[in-house]
């Protein structure tokens, strides 16, 4: 497995990571939580190391879910990318973003706990709190770093300005934001202020939540409470045209000896050594489909293809509900 430095001063990664969002919540359809288990192995097994995870994914399931997947494994063998601050309510309802140093330290407890660990590799808010200054809570990241709790500062969907100050009071690793064939948004002013400050970029969504694994097709609907079909991508007049856009993204991957997702998934880790693709993968069936992403090499004319395949802004719809896209780093 290669690997990635995350920035100037953050960790070296497997050039592909996990996300295990999808294997708690239900938000991409119900998860089987054996088969979870044996995803994060079979991962580990195969050189990943960055495993990506939120204290709000199934409200603590998903790290108490790790916890077991990891059990046995030595610690300097991965690293746990962990989110926090995303409230919910009894009923999975979402409530805003705490970014109070108080709950910074408080959430940080509950997160070694559940996952079994003395310290997180990499610790972010999910997003930002628009009612505390980013360097109040960055700043709270720090001295638990300064304490040996957390190794590294990350953040999650913020903007450019708010990369700058937070950056300010401590190095940042990384920036976790989607970044995709259909979400290129990060290219006009958050890719360049990281590079300019030597920052990594952790890329989820590279699959456009499956639009663009080459496995969704028009007929195929939303289970009860997935968050797609809420997501404007797959609706309507919206899902046909950007279907078709896959189709072109077919011809592609055909003449590579590819599928679909290796090529979307090998084209965001051509972009840059500073980016590492995250694969939310939730079976090891996707998780094997994944993988050969890395050895998949393409040359200035496959991305000049592919490009003429996907131009920067060819999708139609927002990549978020239209209620959610203000509290997002970027656009689509």
């Amino acid at each position: 497995m290669q690997t990635r430095n995350l920035g100037s001063d953050g960790p070296a990664v497997s050039v592909l990571g996990l996300g295990a969002m999808g294997m708690s919540d239900g938000v991409y359809g119900n998860p089987d939580r054996t088969e979870s288990i044996a995803t994060v192995q079979a991962a580990l097994d195969a050189g990943v190391t960055l495993i990506d995870t939120g204290d709000f994914y199934g409200m603590g399931h998903n790290e108490m879910l790790l916890a077991e997947a990891l059990r046995g494994r030595p610690r300097d063998s991965y690293q746990l990318s962990v989110k926090f601050g995303a409230l919910r309510g009894p009923d999975h309802s979402w409530g805003g973003n705490d970014g109070r140093p108080a709950a910074v330290r408080n959430y940080l407890a509950y997160s070694l706990n559940r996952l079994g660990t003395d310290h997180i590799d990499i610790y972010r808010p999910a997003r930002l709190d628009p009612t505390v200054p980013i360097e109040d809570t960055v700043g709270a990241i720090k001295e638990m770093i300064d304490a040996g709790y957390v190794r590294h500062v990350g953040l999650s969907e913020v903007n450019a300005e708010t990369i700058r100050r937070a950056h300010a009071v401590h190095p940042i690793a990384d920036l976790q934001i989607e970044y995709s064939l259909i979400s290129r948004a990060v290219e006009r002013e958050i890719l360049p202020t990281l590079r300019e400050l030597g920052i990594g970029l952790t890329a989820y969504g590279v699959l456009g939540r499956g639009l663009i694994s080459g496995h969704w097709n028009a007929a195929r609907g939303a289970d009860p409470g997935d968050f797609r079909a809420m997501t404007p991508r797959f609706a309507g007049d919206n899902l046909n045209h950007n279907l078709a856009l896959v189709d072109a993204l077919r011809r592609v991957a055909a003449a590579k000896g590819s599928t679909v997702a290796q090529l979307v998934i090998a084209w965001v880790a051509a972009q840059g050594d500073d980016i590492v693709p995250l694969a939310g993968a939730r079976t090891r069936e996707r998780l094997a489909e994944a993988l050969p992403a890395l050895d998949l090499k393409l040359t200035a004319d496959d991305l000049a293809e592919i490009e003429r395949a996907v131009p920067a802004g060819a999708a139609r719809g927002n990549r978020y509900p239209t209620a959610m896209m203000g509290h997002l780093g970027a656009g689509n």
